[in-house]
């Protein structure tokens, strides 16, 4: 590949820190690239609520890998995005990467909102991680050998890498062949909550079982935790809404991205259960 097909520059990954933000990174400081990591604990902090932190996080910045916290489903979060990308192309910004989320009208908006600006833009709209059963949401029951969720145990997600993510957010970060491509990203098999317990289950012989539960008792667990109720909410509106079904049906965004096929659940299971994050064999 010959230069002029690289996009140059600092490129800016907000949430750097975070599942897909922090492979992101990884991947363009180790092909050389200049990185800044979009945080709120940075060298130079970014915080989605202090806009008066942008300015500094996007100077001299040509390319943004966009994930917002907690989740583009939240009140306030389609104005927040908006006020960036504006903010971003009026300090230099060319490069626009948005990680969006599958089956979420309110992510659909974003991605909209993005596609009517004058920057070069990315779509990564995808499905839930691989990685939610490792690094976050269902580790702590999967140890607890119980998960519990208020999710109909038939219902059916193409779960997919965050390695995968990241792999297509590099490519767009760096490459102009990505220009204005909006990919659907899935993994290559639709699995129910109980299959993928199951799945683990085996890789570590350890008796671990997936309990559908009423919405009303997940909350009531929840907020016995403590949780807060902002995230209580929004936890519930994805269990009741991008949980129903909509998003079993596969895509081929990693395939059209990158000319391979998507990671495989079992060889994440198999590899994760080698780590001993789930304890077990």
């Amino acid at each position: 590949m010959t230069n002029e097909h690289w996009i140059k520059g600092i490129t800016l990954v907000i949430g750097g820190t975070g599942k897909t933000g922090r492979r992101v990174a990884d991947r363009l400081l180790k092909a050389g690239r200049q990185v800044r990591i979009g945080s709120r604990s940075a060298e130079i902090p970014f915080d989605w609520e202090q806009q008066d932190t942008w300015d500094r996080a996007l100077q001299n910045v040509k390319a943004v890998y966009v994930a917002y916290q907690p989740d583009l489903a939240v009140p306030g979060a389609l104005e927040t995005v908006e006020a960036l990308f504006d903010r971003a192309i009026a300090s230099g910004v060319e490069k626009l990467v948005l990680l969006s989320g599958r089956g979420e009208v309110e992510a659909e908006e974003a991605e909209r909102a993005l596609q009517k600006t004058s920057a070069d833009w990315t779509i990564l709209r995808s499905s839930w991680f691989f990685q939610n059963f490792s690094e976050s949401f269902f580790l702590d029951p999967i140890l607890a050998g119980q998960v519990a969720l208020p999710v109909m145990g038939s219902v059916a997600e193409p779960f997919v890498d965050v390695d995968d993510i990241a792999d297509i957010a590099y490519a767009a970060l760096t490459d102009v062949q990505h220009s204005r491509q909006l990919y659907e990203i899935t993994g290559s098999k639709a699995l129910t909550f109980p299959e993928a317990i199951d799945e683990i289950a085996r890789a570590t012989g350890q008796k671990i079982t997936f309990v559908p539960i009423p919405a009303d008792d997940y909350r009531a667990e929840l907020v016995r935790q403590g949780v807060p109720d902002d995230y209580i909410e929004l936890v519930l509106y994805l269990f009741s809404t991008v949980l129903d079904g909509r998003n079993t049906p596969l895509a081929d965004g990693v395939q059209r991205a990158l000319g391979r096929p998507p990671r495989n659940f079992a060889d994440y299971v198999r590899q994760t259960a080698a780590s001993g994050i789930w304890g077990g064999k």
